[in-house]
C-alpha cells in the first residue's frame, strides 16, 4: 500500500510538472514549439492537399469536389503523421487516435480554412492545370499564409497545455 501511495504521489508530482512545462511554453520557447507544430501540421496538410488537388485536377473535377477531397486528405495525412509518432512512443492505437484528434483538429482546421481561402481568392488558381506555374505558385502562397496564421494558433494552444503540447508529452 505504501508503495502505491508513493507511486501515486510521484505521478501527481509529474502531472503537476507537465502543467508547469505547458505554462513555460507560453514564453519565448513557446514560439519554437509552435513553429515545429505548425510545420508538422503543414506537412500532413500539404501531402493530403496536393494529392487531392492533383487527383481532382487530373480527373477534371470541378472546384468543390476537388477541394472536398483535398481537405479530407489533408486531415487524414495530418492525423496520420501524429498517429505514427505517438504509436512509436508506445501509445496504443485507440489512445493515439484521441491524442491526434486533440492535438491536430484546430490546427488543421485553421490551416485548411486559410489555405483554401487563399486559393479561392487568387484569380485563376482553381482553374489552373498541374503544369501551370499559377497552380503551384498559388498553392505555395496559400501554404505560406496558412503557416503564418496557424503558428499563433498553435502557440496559443501549447500555452494552454493543448494542441501539440499533448503530443510533446509523449516525446519527453
Amino acid at each position: 500500500m505504501q508503495h502505491e501511495a508513493g507511486t501515486r504521489h510521484q505521478h501527481d508530482h509529474h502531472s503537476g510538472h507537465a502543467g508547469h512545462e505547458a505554462h513555460h511554453a507560453a514564453g519565448p520557447a513557446g514560439w519554437g514549439m509552435a513553429v515545429r507544430a505548425t510545420l508538422h501540421c503543414l506537412t500532413g496538410c500539404a501531402i493530403g492537399e496536393v494529392l487531392g488537388l492533383v487527383i481532382g485536377t487530373a480527373l477534371g473535377w470541378r472546384d468543390l469536389p476537388t477541394m472536398v477531397l483535398a481537405i479530407a486528405l489533408a486531415f487524414f495525412f495530418g492525423y496520420a503523421l501524429t498517429l505514427v509518432a505517438v504509436t512509436r512512443a508506445g501509445v496504443g492505437f485507440k489512445a493515439a487516435v484521441g491524442v491526434a484528434l486533440a492535438a491536430d483538429t484546430l490546427s488543421i482546421t485553421v490551416m485548411e480554412i486559410v489555405d483554401n481561402g487563399v486559393l479561392l481568392f487568387v484569380p485563376g488558381a482553381m482553374d489552373a492545370h498541374l503544369s501551370d506555374g499559377l497552380f503551384w505558385g498559388a498553392l505555395a502562397l496559400a501554404f505560406a499564409v496558412a503557416f503564418l496564421v496557424t503558428t499563433p494558433v498553435n502557440r496559443w494552444l501549447i500555452g494552454r497545455g493543448r494542441g501539440h503540447a499533448v503530443v510533446h508529452a509523449y516525446h519527453s
